[in-house]
């Protein structure tokens, strides 16, 4: 599947830094002949790096999503937890009115996102704003985002958009697609760091399948179906 590795390459780039920084201060103290504590400051340097590698691994998991076929579907962009299901009277990304599904990201959740349909990417925009907790809800109005359209291949002319918001902690969206590239349901298109939210609009054609507190699994969870 394509863009497999990138969110492990990212912990890996995490976890080398600060394992390289107190290697050099180890080595330091050796040559120089620093005093016993800071041998035991650097011992407990290693102990936090451990830790933190340990979490950095468990947060950038990315398992390969069983994405589902059966035509009409758009599944879940994300893995967490639906705390806001809405009709909002103008999308951002088509005319007229459509279905607002927002998924709250925990530090816990699998942070790699999933395309909702197969498709085209037809647009990226990107909106710089405020790193308000993902907990609040104006965090999707008033957040560093990313919006990402998908032209619909099961249905011509169909726009889905999905969006991702930066959270507190999240400060880094890194997306995998560009405008232009071809996707199948459930493939990976982007990367959020550390809490964060995400919204999916969908046509009014569609039929909302979850509920508010629903678990869902980035690539597998269907979202809604067309009626």
């Amino acid at each position: 599947m394509k863009h497999a590795g990138i969110a492990r390459r990212a912990a890996i780039k995490l976890i080398v830094l600060p394992l390289a920084a107190i290697l050099a201060l180890a080595a330091a103290g050796l040559l120089l002949g620093w005093p016993h504590w800071l041998a035991g400051t650097a011992s407990a340097l290693a102990v936090l790096w451990l830790l933190f590698s340990g979490f950095t691994l468990y947060f950038f998991r990315d398992p390969v999503a069983r994405t589902p076929a059966t035509p009409g579907l758009a599944v879940s962009p994300a893995h967490g937890t639906v705390d806001a299901i809405e009709v909002l009277p103008a999308s951002p990304c088509f005319s007229g009115p459509c279905h607002r599904v927002s998924i709250f990201l925990s530090v816990i959740n699998i942070h790699v996102q999933n395309a909702p349909v197969s498709g085209q990417i037809a647009g990226l925009r990107h909106a710089p704003g405020q790193f308000l907790s993902a907990l609040k809800a104006e965090s999707a109005l008033h957040n560093e985002n990313l919006l990402i359209e998908f032209a619909s291949s099961e249905t011509p002319g169909e726009t889905i958009g999905v969006r991702l918001i930066a959270g507190v902690l999240a400060r880094r969206i890194v997306p995998f697609v560009q405008q232009g590239d071809r996707l199948e349901r459930g493939e990976r298109i982007s990367l959020i760091q550390f809490g964060s939210r995400c919204d999916i609009y969908l046509p009014m054609n569609f039929h909302i399948k979850v509920k508010l507190g629903d678990k869902l699994v980035g690539g597998e969870t269907p979202v809604a179906a067309k009626s």
